[in-house]
């Protein structure tokens, strides 16, 4: 396949895994400017190998398990949920609101746990597979603001301030708005976005790093979020030190991955 073919087919995938229901060959054809007979072999080609299903009534196509299987296999063997689990748990029974953690990979966050501390009232309960938008949300602000303010708004800057999905209507619209946000980040210690990734709700996170050492590199973010009327600027003060205590929890036994993932290796090539 030539490079093109393969930007093709992943975006594709990203396509279909971004709905809910089964999409028509006409409608994937569209959202990717390409010839329906294109699309057609390219999904063919998926099919077979396992990664699309079609559906005999409607003649749609959606992802099948696979991709879910392997992304669960792949967190699985870097034991993220298991080395944050209790402290995501933690932190979400003393919130009583929805917590999350994500990782870095390269220049992006993605989201590898979760946990519902709601137990009555409204309950926020996001989509995992999100993407995470850097300049509109809680978590994304909270790790550009430990970056160099001309490498942080060079990274935002790259992606655009629209999204993929619409965003909430206090997102940042450009770059001078950006920098603000992110000298209020830096001032407080913590990150917020009120509105911002969705309407309706809010958030706040911090970053935690790869170890207990304070110059050790940002591995990722945690945060706390809710309905907009629970995140009020009055629980900001509580939920962030209840947030950085977190991070420093999962700073500590973060290097346990590493150990962990090691101590696997033997035990993977002897079985096989």
């Amino acid at each position: 396949m030539t490079v093109a073919a393969v930007s093709r087919c992943l975006s594709l995938l990203e396509i279909l895994a971004g709905a809910s229901e089964p999409v028509e060959l006409s409608d994937l054809a569209g959202r990717l400017d390409m010839p329906a007979s294109a699309v057609h072999r390219l999904l063919a080609t998926l099919a077979a190998h396992g990664w699309v299903v079609q559906d005999a009534a409607s003649q749609k196509y959606a992802l099948s398990l696979r991709m879910s299987t392997l992304a669960f296999r792949n967190l699985d063997a870097r034991n993220v949920p298991d080395v944050v689990q209790a402290v995501l748990d933690r932190l979400a029974a003393q919130t009583r609101e929805y917590c999350r953690l994500a990782i870095l990979e390269g220049q992006d966050l993605v989201w590898v746990a979760r946990a519902q501390g709601a137990v009555n009232g409204l309950k926020y309960d996001p989509d995992m597979g999100q993407e995470i938008i850097l300049h509109a949300t809680a978590n994304g602000k909270a790790w550009l603001a430990t970056l160099p303010e001309e490498e942080a708004l060079s990274i935002a800057y790259s992606r655009g301030f629209g999204g993929r999905r619409r965003l909430g209507p206090n997102s940042a619209r450009n770059v001078d708005e950006l920098r603000v946000r992110l000298s209020e980040t830096r001032e407080r210690g913590f990150a917020t976005s009120l509105e911002e990734a969705e309407a309706g709700t809010a958030a706040i996170a911090v970053p935690f790093r790869a170890s207990a050492d304070s110059d050790a590199q940002v591995a990722g973010t945690i945060s706390v979020a809710g309905p907009l009327v629970r995140i009020t600027e009055d629980r900001w003060e509580e939920l962030a030190n209840a947030l950085h205590r977190a991070a420093a929890e999962i700073s500590e036994i973060w290097p346990l991955r590493s150990r962990q993932r090691d101590a696997s290796r033997p035990r993977l090539r002897e079985m096989s």
